[in-house]
């Protein structure tokens, strides 16, 4: 079998996520979401008012692409993304960069497609290697109460 080398972008499934310290003003992260949100945009294929529209169709009201651009730059305070916007964003854009923000700022991960079945995957051998291992401790105490 062949070595592989972690790549540095890829997380490792069996890392488990630690929580950040919660100190006062650690969970404002409104100069971050606008990153994130701006970052997601620019890997899209799509352009901001193809976003727009297709977040209009999914929530039934209007998104614009000023409210888009608003909502990307640190310099508009009083422009904040809704949360409620934030599955029709994600969809729009083909991406899960809100859950996994919120994810990070909690200290838990989210799990897309096939890292969602290794994950149960991995649950149900656990769950395998505790049944076994307290089918022998029984076994093992019946035979010795005889």
């Amino acid at each position: 079998m062949a070595r592989t080398t972690p790549d540095g972008k890829t997380p490792d499934l069996f890392d488990v996520p630690a929580a950040p310290a919660l100190t006062e003003g650690s969970l404002h992260f409104a100069n971050e979401l606008c990153g994130v949100l701006a970052a997601a945009l620019k890997r899209s294929s799509k352009s901001r008012y193809e976003i727009a529209a297709r977040m209009s169709e999914l929530l039934g009201t209007d998104v614009t692409k000023f409210q888009i651009d608003a909502w990307t730059a640190e310099s508009r305070d009083g422009h904040r993304f809704p949360f409620e916007y934030a599955a029709a964003f994600e969809a729009a854009c083909e991406t899960t960069c809100l859950q996994e923000l919120l994810a990070r700022k909690r200290g838990s991960r989210i799990l897309v497609g096939e890292d969602a079945l290794l994950a149960e995957l991995g649950r149900i051998g656990k769950a395998k290697v505790d049944l076994a291992a307290r089918e022998k401790a029984l076994k093992a105490r019946m035979r010795s109460g005889r």
